[in-house]
């Protein structure tokens, strides 16, 4: 409804100024503007008209570079508004909403230009031929991570270098707080471990959030923006490290092939659950993967950095897997719920889906 109500002012705002190229061009009366138009400055209202026609194609094609189209029509229109005060200037406001617009556009464009920069250099351009995964390869694995590698079906399939996913789900940013619904896309490299993740989610009536949480070369930063504009978190550190290496070992039950990598090292705990311990970046990391009698991969549990107004703390972080399908020929958990048990309680704060799945993807020669 916002995007209609903006779309709507934008081309009426727009249409007006034809106004002014009739009355330069004696096409029409129009006493509602009083003062003299050259031919010149005629052509000048038809431009802006046009402009922001444009500009109202492209906003509604949802192409993020229409602001480069209104942004010119703004600045033309209140130009010629200021030589027509007298009768145009209540035509300030519907530039001043025009204006608002388009930088929000411009700092969506921005973020994502940002983002798309960064999926570029972390990207390979090519991939390494195979290997396929043998029942050799997993031997040297505890048993019951061999058993989930072969419920998972990775045995007899080329070794994954790169993931490229998306998701959809909810979550909560307080205990006590609403459900946010959001969708995300990420890319993961796994010889080289590390992911970016974006996302884009409406807090409310007008009001957008986007985020970008990346792990590369050992090193974690989530970035949040307000309006794709102001930053409202930018976490970095030894605490955003290790999380980020947790969460990166912690989803390797979507690119299962991964658990072959030197950087982890298993050890049975009992039938149904492995301690993983992954190295990288100068850090280690921790956590407890356990599985069903099946072979799925049920759950993940570790001690994780949790951030506090006086500091973050390490409590224990749990990944409840849900349900599991198969996905390009791999059996994943698609469901799952992240929760912080925390001394006050259990907070579940994220129930994501895996909508999509695409193996081995490379960044194409531009």
């Amino acid at each position: 409804m916002i995007r209609l109500f903006f779309a709507i002012i934008l081309l009426v705002h727009g249409l007006i100024h034809l106004m002014g190229f009739a009355k330069a061009f004696k096409l029409a009366e129009v006493p509602q503007l009083s003062g003299s138009f050259s031919k010149p400055a005629g052509v000048l209202w038809l431009l802006t008209a046009l402009l922001f026609t444009f500009s109202v194609l492209f906003f509604y094609l949802k192409k993020d570079w229409w602001w480069m189209v209104a942004a010119p029509a703004v600045v033309l229109s209140q130009i010629l508004i200021f030589t027509q005060w007298r009768d145009a200037k209540f035509g300030t406001v519907a530039n001043v909403i025009a204006l608002a617009g388009t930088v929000v556009a411009y700092g969506a464009w921005s973020f994502n230009a940002m983002v798309n920069n960064e999926i570029k250099s972390f990207l390979p351009t090519g991939l390494p031929s195979g290997p396929t995964v043998t029942t050799e390869m997993i031997l040297p694995l505890p048993p019951v991570v061999q058993k989930w590698l072969e419920r998972s079906n990775v045995v007899g399939r080329e070794v994954v270098h790169t993931v490229h996913l998306k998701q959809k789900g909810e979550m909560k940013t307080k205990p006590d707080g609403n459900w946010i619904s959001f969708e995300a896309e990420q890319y993961n490299m796994i010889d080289k471990p590390g992911f970016i993740w974006t996302t884009q989610i409406q807090a409310g009536p007008g009001i957008h959030l986007a985020g970008r949480d990346k792990y590369e070369n050992g090193r974690g930063n989530m970035l949040i923006k307000l309006m794709s504009l102001f930053p409202i978190a930018n976490a970095k550190g030894p605490e955003t490290d290790q999380g980020t290496m947790l969460r990166n070992l912690a989803e390797i039950c979507w690119f299962p092939s991964a658990a072959l990598n030197d950087y982890i090292r298993w050890e049975q705990l009992d039938s149904l659950s492995a301690k993983a311990t992954m190295t990288y970046g100068g850090l280690t990391a921790p956590g407890i993967f356990r599985f069903n009698a099946d072979g799925d991969m049920v759950s993940f549990e570790a001690k994780r950095y949790y951030d506090r107004k006086d500091g973050a703390t390490l409590e224990d972080w749990f990944v409840a897997n849900k349900d599991w399908k198969e996905m390009n020929g791999i059996r994943i958990p698609y469901k799952s719920e992240i929760t912080w048990k925390l001394d006050t309680g259990e907070f579940t704060w994220l129930r994501l889906e895996i909508t999509e799945m695409e193996y081995n993807v490379v960044m194409p020669h531009e």
